[in-house]
């Protein structure tokens, strides 16, 4: 998808947020911060973008947002389980009021039958208590597959504020 793409969803996410009096803060494994940086590219995004974790290791994920060890070692980095304590983590560790988890495997190595390249894992949640989850999995190259992430992360946002 073309660039502009990510401004327009980011745009609209960031509308969204400032109609609602929301804030919403990222944890980002396999995108890399691309999520927030799609977003803090909007102009008065400080206004609905509270903060972002990047997490790419699994300490990282226990010691910022607290995922549990438990469900790291019963269902791995790259799982649902993991991207909704994810976004829950990131709900407790800041003071947005919306969050998403994101979490995948974007290649080139790393996939197996289980967990292919290009499966990604979503969670969207409200400090409500509201929660979605969502394994999506994309065709293409590393960068390509992270891009598709951010665009779909950015998705789900709009779709968790509108139900």
């Amino acid at each position: 998808m073309p660039a502009d793409t990510l401004t327009a969803l980011a745009t609209l996410v960031g509308a969204r947020l400032r109609a609602n009096g929301l804030t919403l803060t990222t944890a980002e494994s396999c995108t890399g911060g691309w999520v927030a940086q799609a977003l803090t590219s909007i102009a008065g995004s400080s206004d609905w973008f509270e903060r972002g974790f990047v997490t790419y290791s699994d300490a990282a994920k226990q010691e910022m947002l607290g995922v549990s060890a438990r469900t790291l070692a019963a269902h791995g980095a790259v799982s649902e389980q993991t991207a909704r304590e994810m976004a829950t983590g990131a709900l407790a560790h800041s003071r947005a009021q919306v969050a998403l988890g994101v979490t995948g495997i974007a290649g080139p190595g790393g996939g197996s039958l289980e967990k292919p390249l290009g499966m990604v894992c979503f969670a969207w949640a409200m400090a409500d208590g509201k929660i979605g989850v969502q394994t999506r999995h994309f065709k293409g190259d590393r960068e390509s597959v992270r891009r598709q992430s951010v665009i779909a992360a950015l998705q789900g946002v709009l779709k968790l504020l509108e139900d």
